[in-house]
């Protein structure tokens, strides 16, 4: 065995552990970190409780009697000048994946050219914008891949190419630089 082959094999081998490695380490500093939130010494404990008390609130937060104090505690986070900015920004991301108002229910095809040779992936946030004065038009976020970010277009609606599937599975392949999930076209 020569030194190419060994580094060709050195490569391959880091293409299986990396992503195994940093799983297994993520998941493990997630434990250790929600166990270190009690006190108490009993492994995995503290994402035990983590789940229920979380739970808990979610029950609570669909009851009549404390919905209108969570509602009341969460206008008092958007009246705090620096906190609002982050709880709003936050609060809006979670509700636009999770809530009961998803934004990122309409997976679309973007021209990212004005041959209409390349196209990006990404979903529609706001179906019209007449509202506006921007009748046709349609707002589209498009996220990077292998990053928490992307950026928001005004786009032509008529110029947009429905996909179709799960929205996981779009979200995936876009993050993941086309190489995870999948995309097809609505017909």
């Amino acid at each position: 065995m020569n030194l190419q082959s060994l580094f060709k094999f050195f490569f391959r081998g880091l293409l299986l552990v990396v992503p195994v490695g940093l799983t297994v380490y993520i998941i493990i500093a997630m434990v250790s970190w929600t166990d270190n939130l009690i006190p108490v010494e009993i492994p995995g404990l503290g994402i035990v409780t983590v789940f229920f008390v979380t739970s808990l609130i979610g029950y609570l937060a669909n009851t009549i009697f404390a919905k209108p104090f969570f509602d009341l505690f969460g206008d008092l986070l958007k009246k705090i000048p620096l906190v609002n900015f982050i709880y709003s920004s936050i609060n809006d991301l979670v509700t636009a994946f999770a809530g009961d108002k998803k934004k990122f229910d309409t997976p679309v095809l973007v021209p990212f050219d004005e041959n209409g040779v390349i196209y990006k992936p990404g979903f529609i946030t706001q179906a019209d914008l007449e509202d506006i004065g921007l009748p046709g038009m349609a707002t589209v976020y498009l996220p990077h891949s292998y990053n928490f970010s992307g950026n928001v277009f005004v786009v032509d609606k008529s110029k947009l190419i429905p996909l179709n599937g799960r929205n996981t599975e779009i979200m995936k392949y876009i993050v993941s630089g086309g190489v995870s999930g999948e995309l097809k076209r609505k017909q």
